[in-house]
Order: structure tokens, then C-alpha cells, then sequence
């Protein structure tokens, strides 16, 4: 299984870079939300120093539909979507009911029938496989962020990003 569903599946950036921030995110969490663009920013301007991995932490205690929004993407990921399922379903957070889903989906040439129902909880391991390795670090919020192995502190904005990547 563990093949099957590798942690660093997905990754923004150049795959051999020197330096990995590691988010545990929650595609319904607005701090999530808030994060995303400075780390696209940091990714983009590192000239491929710098490389993003996300694994899924969704909070379903408190945000209904960040499960089954993990699902979606997982299923987008596996037509190489999964970023620009993640941007769409992030940037507005009010639209990730299985209608919404679906709609993301078709948008994205990804057939709406693979991310929610049956086949997309065939992806459920890889999502609690990503979910227990947060638990296992001790992540308890999203964003919960590393740079290198070092855990991000404080508001997530790309001066603070680039300092802690020259740190690292």
C-alpha cells in the first residue's frame, strides 16, 4: 500500500530541490487558504531551491467537507491534477459539497464520477496515511508547516518563508 500511495506524491516545485517545506493541510481551513499563495510565491521564486510537498490533515471535526475534499484532489492527482484541484477547492471554500466537487472536477477534464462516491473512497488510505504521519509528528492545525524538518512558527508570508528557508 505504502507504493501504492507514496508520501511525497504531491509536489509543487522542481522534485530535487534542496530544500522541502512540508505542509499538513485542510482544503476547507481559511489559514490553509491564507498560506497557499506565499508558498506558491516562495516555490516560484526560488529559482528551484525550493520545492512545496503537501499531505492531507483535514480537520473533519471541525470543516464537514475537508474529507471529502482531500478525496477529490486525490482523485485529480491521479490524472496530474491534483494542484489545480487544490487551488480551485481552496479558493472558495463555500462550494466543496459533492455538487461542488463534481463541478471542480468536470472544469478541471477530470471525470466528476472519479472524486466523490465509491471511487474516490478508494483513495481513503492515502489520505489517513498522510493524516497519521501529521498525527505522528504531533501536528494538531492546519497549516502546520516544515521547512527542512524544522517547524514553521507564526504568520505564513513569503519574508518569513525565505528566512527560514536561509536558515535552512
Amino acid at each position: 500500500m505504502a507504493d501504492e500511495f507514496p508520501a511525497e506524491r504531491h509536489v509543487y516545485g522542481n522534485v530535487d530541490a534542496p530544500v522541502t517545506i512540508l505542509e499538513f493541510g485542510d482544503l476547507e481551513c481559511p489559514y490553509c487558504r491564507a498560506a497557499a499563495a506565499p508558498l506558491k510565491d516562495l516555490v516560484d521564486t526560488s529559482d528551484g531551491r525550493v520545492r512545496l510537498v503537501w499531505r492531507h490533515f483535514p480537520l473533519f471535526e471541525v470543516h464537514p467537507y475537508a474529507l471529502s475534499a482531500a478525496l477529490a484532489a486525490e482523485a485529480a492527482g491521479r490524472h496530474g491534477r491534483f494542484w489545480e484541484m487544490h487551488d480551485a477547492l481552496l479558493v472558495d471554500q463555500s462550494r466543496l459539497s459533492e455538487p461542488d466537487l463534481r463541478r471542480a472536477a468536470e472544469a478541471l477534464g477530470v471525470d466528476p464520477a472519479e472524486v466523490v462516491g465509491e471511487r474516490a473512497q478508494a483513495l481513503a488510505p492515502a489520505v489517513q496515511g498522510d493524516y497519521a504521519a501529521g498525527v505522528a509528528l504531533g501536528v494538531r492545525g492546519t497549516p502546520a508547516i516544515y521547512v527542512n524538518g524544522e517547524y514553521f512558527r507564526g504568520k505564513v508570508t513569503l519574508e518569513r518563508l525565505r528566512e527560514a528557508v536561509d536558515a535552512a
